[in-house]
């Protein structure tokens, strides 16, 4: 029997908190701290900064278990949510879910909140800054079915998951290997024939002799992407890039040719360096595409290499922004054609591995996001199903 239940009743609701940047002994590299920022569409996350144990001990109220769901309610990424592998704290702009196993699973109460972001946004208060407080939190009704059902769909949908997670961790391997690769041949400066190269002084530190240090602009062209708003979209499949990496949301034509490599040019992901596997609709963002240069990955690789550099160009306090003209401007090699193309020919079928899983990945998110809201709505009905659950998923 399917019943109405409130968040509230379905477990304790945490509101979290973000420890005072003049108590830097709260940070640390034990427990992770979660931030909207760090929440990417996938189960689990991988955090920037981290709790000490001093930090865990002054917040231990707050600090979350493993298999607890975190559901942002401040901001424009409202509905944005996650599951935790292991104790973990949230800064304030995210309300989180210690699920009552007793009664719910844990990773379904995950997948069944996954299908409320739209509804939590039209009830969100304030025109500045939409925020959903506890209160209004905890009173969002869901419809649960029993026990023996939620494990059921919680199984269905996490094999997919599963599937992705372990397509990501091979998508991580192989990214290490192109980065390994570049620094091999243009860091260290260990690419074929180099004991033979004698190396001279440049503005970037010592460099093979007859390679020069210009400004990245004379390289490659750094291109300006056409804010689109969600007024002014038609609805189609080619993903819509801003601040991030993933898609704000989707439009019928793209204004790039894959791959892409676009630098975001403001917010809190201001001058990150991201790798797109299809044509997308560069927004506000810096974007470089096979049209600025036939050596895609070179760049790719170099902007990510120099990635804290890069970082470091955002100017503003209230709203930091990377702009196209100060990437122009970074130094950057001269690198003698026949290594590029050589490089290019080691790489680039690594690269093209990456896309590969990263398009299976997309074809299972669809497919998941397709069958999650007849699963949890009953449209689908799994309770008569075989399907070997354990007592605990996770």
């Amino acid at each position: 029997m399917w019943k109405t239940m409130r968040i509230a009743d379905i477990g304790k609701v945490i509101t979290g908190t973000t420890p005072p940047s003049k108590n830097p002994e709260y940070f640390g590299s034990e427990y992770p701290f979660i931030t909207p920022t760090d929440i990417d569409n996938e189960r689990f996350v991988v955090t920037e900064r981290k709790i000490s144990q001093s930090g865990y001990i002054k917040y231990r109220q707050r600090i979350l278990p493993p298999k607890s769901v975190c559901f942002v309610c401040i901001g424009a990424t409202i509905g944005k949510l996650c599951f935790t592998c292991k104790e973990s704290l949230t800064n304030q702009q995210i309300n989180s879910i210690v699920v009552n196993t007793t009664a719910i699973d844990p990773l379904f109460a995950y997948y069944v909140l996954s299908s409320y972001g739209e509804r939590a946004k039209s009830i969100a208060s304030g025109s500045a800054t939409p925020i959903v407080n506890k209160t209004i939190f905890e009173n969002i009704e869901l419809v649960i079915p029993p026990l023996p059902t939620q494990r059921k769909i919680a199984s269905i949908l996490s094999a997919y998951d599963d599937l992705i997670e372990n397509n990501l961790r091979r998508i991580k391997i192989l990214e290490e290997m192109a980065q390994s690769l570049y620094r091999e041949w243009f860091v260290n400066f260990r690419f074929p024939g180099w004991q033979n190269i004698r190396f001279v002084d440049s503005p970037l530190g010592r460099i093979p002799e007859g390679w020069e240090v210009t400004k990245l602009g004379e390289l490659i062209e750094i291109k300006r992407g056409k804010n689109i708003t969600k007024n002014t979209i038609v609805d189609g499949s080619v993903p819509v890039i801003a601040g991030g990496k993933s898609p704000a949301y989707y439009h019928n034509a793209p204004n790039t040719q894959y791959p892409v490599i676009t630098i975001s040019a403001s917010g809190a992901n201001a001058g990150y360096v991201w790798l797109h596997h299809e044509s997308i609709w560069a927004s506000d963002c810096s974007f470089i595409d096979v049209n600025s240069t036939p050596y895609i990955y070179y760049y790719y690789l170099h902007l990510t290499q120099r990635q804290f550099e890069i970082t470091r160009l955002q100017r503003g306090a209230a709203q930091p922004h990377v702009y196209s003209k100060d990437l122009m401007s970074l130094d950057s090699h001269v690198v003698p054609i026949h290594i590029l193309n050589e490089f290019s020919g080691k790489v680039e079928p690594i690269m093209q591995m990456v896309r590969n899983l990263s398009i299976k990945n997309n074809n299972l998110r669809q497919t998941r996001d397709l069958l999650l809201p007849k699963l949890i709505s009953g449209e689908i009905d799994v309770s008569e199903l075989d399907i070997h659950t354990p007592g605990e998923n996770i």
